[in-house]
């Protein structure tokens, strides 16, 4: 019996990146996958990549995380489809590079909308479903950025740090339904956010260089994350929030000189 079987998965923002990732591996792994994005056309292009290698083991769909009726809608066509969600993959996201004192209310209001209300949103959409199920795994994806600071992203790290903290809030009120919640909090991984962030070749390799592993992340780096914490694997994992970026949280920045080295 494979890892995931007679899982039904949510991931959003499947239409690249990591969550193109992690709906190809949730498949991969047996479950049945609900791949949505606001971008149509990219998920449709991963679903039928997913389908034509496992036949009816995803549906595409567009979705707004942002916008509550739609949350709704994905959740009914998903029962409809597969049956009962048991995992939620909150990974849809935007990025927002600006200075503090450049920053509006209606852009920071936009990106907490998406980032942070968006994966809320989710959690009261799917629970429902999960409580009658009587199981569920919900993943929300934060960023690194809410436990290393960095300049210029203060609507971002503000709207990741409310999904790392609103995740632990949700474990607790969640665990006597026997629903799971943890938060992943990903490093630098290379992504299309991430050659947003560093725009030129020059910026990927001094990004890159700073890294203890000298290297980015995979998208699939976080799949393998988010694959443990839907199967049953993860039984007794709620209310943690994990980081995964290749030590960069743990570089201490100041190195001793020692002689002869």
């Amino acid at each position: 019996m494979s890892r995931l079987s007679g899982k039904v998965a949510i991931v959003t923002g499947a239409g690249m990146g990591q969550g193109e990732a992690e709906a190809r591996l949730l498949a991969d792994l047996g479950a049945k996958v609900v791949a949505t994005d606001v971008n149509f056309e990219n998920v449709s292009r991963v679903v039928d990549e997913i389908n034509e290698a496992r036949p009816d083991s995803a549906l595409a769909l567009l979705h707004d995380v942002a916008e509550r009726g739609q949350w709704t809608s994905v959740v009914e066509k998903a029962f409809s489809k597969f049956g009962p969600v048991t995992v939620l993959v909150n990974n849809a996201g935007i990025f927002s590079k600006m200075t503090y004192d450049t920053l509006s209310h209606e852009h920071w209001q936009y990106i907490m909308d998406v980032n942070a209300w968006g994966q809320f949103a989710g959690i009261q959409a799917v629970v429902p479903g999960m409580r009658v199920a009587g199981v569920g795994s919900i993943i929300n994806v934060g960023s690194l950025a809410v436990v290393n600071a960095c300049g210029r992203l203060s609507a971002y790290t503000a709207s990741k740090g409310a999904v790392d903290a609103f995740s632990r809030a949700a474990a607790i009120e969640l665990a006597g339904l026997n629903i799971r919640v943890n938060c992943i909090n990903p490093g630098v991984i290379h992504t299309s956010m991430v050659e947003e962030a560093f725009p030129t070749p020059q910026d990927m390799a001094a990004a890159a260089a700073v890294q203890p592993l000298k290297r980015f992340g995979r998208p699939v780096d976080v799949a393998y994350l988010v694959a443990y914490l839907a199967s049953d694997e993860s039984w007794f994992t709620t209310g943690a929030s994990i980081v995964i970026d290749g030590g960069l949280s743990v570089e201490g920045g100041v190195r001793p000189v020692i002689a002869g080295n």
